[in-house]
């Protein structure tokens, strides 16, 4: 018996993923006290269930809060096993010491989630792979690489050349391989956070259609910057596609005046009207989901949604 729960960060996406698993998104109650101190608790019977919870975790970090408070009320609810759906994993860029005195801020999230009753966790496309390795109950970490290959192929893209920096070789890989493309990496200097300095490509694009890769849209500085250069050295049509639709500062206005023809995210994050555009197309990561939801459900396998072929794939919609 599962109940799926939503926080407040993205509810359209919970309601899409309740339809796709044909059950009802179940009552949570959220009130606000006059400080502002948030209140939640189930508004029905969780005893024995396996519960979900749907909450990406991006700014402000009340989200993360509110997904903290909802797993304890679970937890102190009886239900039987708590799961965790994270599809944007907040503060997971800090998952190192780059220079002395740094916050691992992706550990602690992980070991708060943890504490407060997590028994399971699943992201999308987490930013760091060894962030999987921070928790110490079951972890699963999807990608949107299928979908964002789908809808690729779907607008008659063919053997195009996935391009990454070089922290996103894996995913890009993954990528090209679905497509039977190849692969070609940028290098880039960061002077200080969410600025480029410099970049350089590693690969040929000459004539060809680019997609850029990422995991994460912030301010579109090094996309755009990447595009640009991409344009100069010949490539035929710019593409980018990153799961996390952030898109924060003069973002949507550097991909409008850039070279893309188009910039494909999800709603892992809820993307306002404000922030939308007619270069940014948004796909949804219900199916997925909804999916994965199901496997758990039936102790199936996680990672054959990965590992079958395109035609085999029982995700609805992708």
């Amino acid at each position: 018996m599962i109940k799926i729960f939503s926080g407040s960060a993205n509810p359209m996406l919970s309601n899409e993923v309740c339809e796709i698993v044909d059950v009802p998104l179940a009552k949570m109650n959220t009130n606000k006290f006059a400080d502002g101190e948030m209140k939640c608790y189930p508004g029905e019977n969780v005893r024995g269930y396996d519960v979900f919870i749907i909450q990406p975790t991006n700014p402000p970090a009340e989200n993360i809060m509110e997904l903290l408070i909802i797993i304890d009320s679970l937890k102190r609810a009886s239900a039987n096993s708590v799961n965790v759906i994270i599809p944007y994993f907040g503060y997971g860029r800090q998952d190192r010491k780059s220079q002395a005195r740094e916050p691992i801020t992706a550990k602690l999230v992980a070991d708060i989630l943890t504490v407060a009753g997590a028994t399971r966790t699943l992201t999308i496309d987490v930013h760091a792979s060894q962030i999987q390795g921070f928790f110490n109950i079951p972890f699963d970490n999807l990608t949107a690489m299928l979908i964002f290959k789908d809808y690729f192929e779907s607008i008659g893209i063919r053997n195009p050349v996935a391009v990454s920096d070089v922290g996103g070789v894996a995913r890009a890989n993954l990528f090209a391989k679905s497509f039977g493309g190849t692969v070609a990496v940028f290098a880039k200097n960061r002077p200080r956070p969410d600025v480029v300095e410099s970049l350089y490509f590693i690969g040929d694009v000459k004539d060809k259609d680019v997609i850029f890769v990422d995991d994460i849209i912030q301010t579109g500085g090094t996309m755009v910057t990447a595009a640009y250069e991409a344009h100069k050295a010949g490539a035929r049509r710019i593409f980018a596609c990153a799961t996390h639709g952030l898109l924060g500062g003069n973002a949507i206005e550097k991909i409008d005046e850039s070279p893309i023809v188009e910039c494909v995210v999800t709603n892992t994050i809820f993307i306002p009207p404000d922030k939308r555009s007619n270069k940014i197309k948004i796909l949804s990561v219900a199916p997925l989901i909804g999916e994965a939801i199901i496997r758990i459900r039936d102790h199936r396998s996680i990672s054959e949604l990965f590992s079958v072929p395109v035609a085999e794939r029982r995700i609805p919609g992708l």
